[in-house]
């Protein structure tokens, strides 16, 4: 089964949609269980190919695996801290991009230990970190008409993990998994996300 802790909003939801397109079981998380109820609810009402429910976060971290962190950045710290042991052994997808806003012009936020991925395998220590999908657009996630037709690069020190979510992203309708290399890499990916941004919004 799939886990997204913080799957509630739309970049955890996009990918709960399309990995349920894709035959997965997915399990929403949210601190809130009527939210991560009402989310499962929406994404049932598109597909029914694979089972969708909802739970809070620490229940998603027990069941799960893979599981998928889709908190904001600035959440990602307490967040992780508080399942550490609950998540050892298991493989974590690291979604989030920390990127700030400044009139509208995104940049990355400075992160003491290179990347929010290389942050979150060092508050993770026994789990499996892989960086994926930071440079999807949720928008298009959430579009169920809409093939991602989009590489999606998976970054990651341990090569089953990256290659478990590298299938994964490639059951995506349209997508195609490219090989990152090292979770080091996730840096320039997620720098390379503000970028994206700034394009899309000058287009």
């Amino acid at each position: 089964m799939i886990g997204l802790i913080g799957g509630t909003g739309p970049e955890g939801r996009g990918l709960g949609m399309r990995f349920a397109m894709a035959g997965e079981d997915i399990l929403i998380g949210s601190r809130d269980l009527s939210r991560a109820v009402a989310a499962a609810e929406k994404i049932t009402g598109i597909t029914t190919l694979g089972r969708v429910s909802g739970a809070v976060n620490d229940i998603v971290a027990m069941r799960a695996d893979p599981v998928f962190v889709t908190v904001p950045y600035e959440g990602q710290r307490p967040t992780l801290e508080h399942l550490s042991d609950t998540l050892a052994g298991k493989v974590v997808v690291e979604v989030v991009a920390p990127i700030g806003f400044e009139k509208r012009v995104a940049h990355i936020v400075a992160v003491p230990d290179g990347s929010a991925a290389e942050a979150a395998q060092a508050l993770l220590p026994k789990s499996r970190v892989v960086a994926a999908f930071q440079t999807i657009s949720a928008h298009d996630l959430l579009n169920p008409t809409v093939s991602i037709d989009s590489d999606i690069l998976v970054c990651g020190n341990d090569v089953d993990a990256k290659h478990l979510i590298m299938s994964l992203a490639n059951s995506i309708s349209g997508a195609r998994a490219v090989d990152g290399g090292g979770l080091r890499n996730a840096r320039y990916v997620e720098g390379f996300t503000a970028l994206l941004l700034n394009i899309n919004r000058i287009y």
